[in-house]
C-alpha cells in the first residue's frame, strides 16, 4: 500500500462519492437560490437569511473540497478480492472477548468509514492495529483508555 495514500474500501469510496454528488447537485444550487432570495430583500448588513446562507455555503464548499481531497488521496481496496492467511485491511473479524465470553464482529475500514455501532473500526484504531497480522486462534491484547482487553481471533473473512 502506498504510504501517502489512506486506505478506503470500495463501499467507503461509494459513500463519499454519493455525498459529493448530493452536495454538488442539490445543496450547492439550493444555497445559491437562498442567497439570491436573501439579496432581493435589500440591505445585506442586517440580513440574517443572507448570513445563514453564506455560512452554509462556506460549510458545503469546505466539505466538497474535503471529500474531493479524501478521494484523491485514497487507495481503494475491494475486500472481496483479498486473499490472505492473516488479518489485513478490509477483513471482517470475529473475536471472542476473553473476559466476558462475548463474541463481537468488526470490519477494518478506512478512517472515514469507521462506525463502531455498525461494526466498522478504523484501520488506525488500537484494536485494528492489534489484530492486523494475526491469524485464527491468536490472542490479542490491547489497552483502551478505561481498561486492558484480551480477545481471541475466532475467524476472519474478506467480503
Amino acid at each position: 500500500m502506498n504510504s501517502d495514500k489512506q486506505p478506503m474500501t470500495t463501499n467507503g469510496k461509494e459513500q463519499l462519492e454519493n455525498e459529493l454528488s448530493r452536495l454538488i447537485k442539490e445543496e450547492r444550487p439550493a444555497i445559491i437560490k437562498a442567497i439570491e432570495v436573501a439579496r432581493s430583500h435589500g440591505d445585506l448588513s442586517e440580513n440574517a437569511d443572507y448570513d445563514a446562507a453564506k455560512e452554509r455555503q462556506g460549510f458545503v464548499e469546505a466539505r466538497i473540497s474535503d471529500i474531493q481531497s479524501k478521494i484523491a488521496n485514497s487507495e481503494v481496496v475491494d475486500p472481496s478480492t483479498i486473499e490472505s492467511d492473516k488479518i489485513v485491511f478490509g477483513a471482517q473479524v470475529k473475536l471472542l472477548d476473553c473476559n466476558t465470553d462475548e463474541e463481537v464482529t468488526y470490519q477494518i475500514v478506512g478512517e472515514d468509514e469507521a462506525d463502531v455501532k455498525l461494526g466498522k473500526i478504523s484501520v488506525f484504531s488500537p484494536l485494528s492495529r492489534s489484530i492486523i497480522g494475526k491469524k485464527k486462534g491468536d490472542i490479542v491484547e490491547f489497552s483502551t483508555p478505561k481498561t486492558d482487553k484480551e480477545y481471541e481471533v475466532l475467524s476472519f473473512e474478506y467480503k
